[in-house]
């Protein structure tokens, strides 16, 4: 099981749920400023810019970064931040969470499950946490996107505004505008990241490289975060693009795939790379290593309790 030694006994399914989605929190607090950079250079290009916007072109993570802190101001990095710990606690509660138990249910208990079983477990569990955590996606997608300027309209003013509004103005399909792609790019994540994050460790405790403790969790996790950004990059791209665009832009998200291709070019789906790496690779070093800290904490935590009474 991911983040536990064979001797261990596994945690109760709550403190895998908590523990995850507070991970996902810290994470998020952490790498929002290249998620944000991430999103910028994902849109560029996908329509003129006007006003004052039109002369900001975004060059490089850092380059955005800076030319974000220079032009709009250093609280521009944290835009959608709401709606993103809104995300982490319903999506990465689930997909990280509940990860370990689907895996049991589909070996019916048994240990050591195979490659195929371990991607299941993964595509089930991000899945399902699309689903549920959608609306909270779209708006904070579309917060990072929005530009602060002067001379610019803003498209949402507030976190719980911008719910009411998109519900108002393109019904309960444009909370969950972009599911499709969202689901296909987070079963791919999320079976990457996990399946890799669990072969790469048990090979590295397997051959006795390194010990359970923090440098291995480290190393893990940022091989996943590695392999997880290859491979999901063109979906993520595409889903970017289409929970941020207007009604009537695009007519599916396969529409808005088959627009970048032929417009843009099949770089288009790796717009933004370095920055994915670069969030995605730390995002998760952070979780994951906050979740095994916290998985334990919570355990010894809870046998304290229990030997006390």
């Amino acid at each position: 099981m991911v983040g536990l030694k064979p001797s261990d006994v596994p945690p109760p399914l709550g403190v895998k749920v908590l523990s995850a989605g507070t991970a996902g929190c810290i994470a998020d607090l952490v790498t929002f400023p290249l998620d944000t950079a991430k999103v910028r250079l994902q849109i560029q290009g996908e329509k003129a810019t006007t006003g004052a916007a039109k002369g900001i072109r975004y060059r490089g993570v850092f380059g955005t970064i800076s030319t974000m802190v220079r032009t709009e101001g250093p609280r521009s990095l944290y835009n959608g931040l709401i709606a993103g710990l809104q995300r982490q606690m319903a999506f990465a509660s689930i997909r990280i969470g509940l990860y370990d138990s689907v895996k049991s249910f589909y070996t019916r208990g048994k240990d050591n499950p195979n490659v195929g079983i371990r991607i299941l477990a993964g595509c089930t569990t991000g899945a399902m946490a699309v689903s549920m955590a959608q609306p909270t996606d779209v708006v904070k997608v579309r917060f990072q996107a929005q530009i602060n300027l002067q001379g610019v309209g803003r498209r949402y003013n507030g976190t719980m505004k911008a719910y009411r509004q998109i519900f108002q103005q393109e019904g309960l399909r444009g909370l969950w505008k972009g599911t499709l792609p969202n689901i296909t790019r987070n079963a791919l994540v999320n079976c990457t990241e996990l399946v890799s994050y669990d072969l790469i460790k048990e090979a590295i405790l397997r051959h006795k490289l390194m010990s359970d403790n923090l440098p291995c969790h480290f190393t893990s996790a940022f091989g996943a975060g590695f392999i997880t950004t290859v491979i999901a990059s063109p979906v993520d791209v595409v889903k970017t693009r289409y929970m941020n665009s207007p009604p009537g832009q695009y007519k599916s998200s396969l529409n808005c795939a088959w627009i970048m291709m032929t417009k843009e070019g099949p770089t288009a789906f790796y717009k933004g790379f370095v920055p994915s790496f670069l969030r995605l690779g730390s995002w998760n070093v952070v979780m994951f290593v906050s979740f095994e800290q916290l998985k334990r904490a919570m355990m010894m935590s809870r046998n304290r309790l229990e030997a006390g009474t």
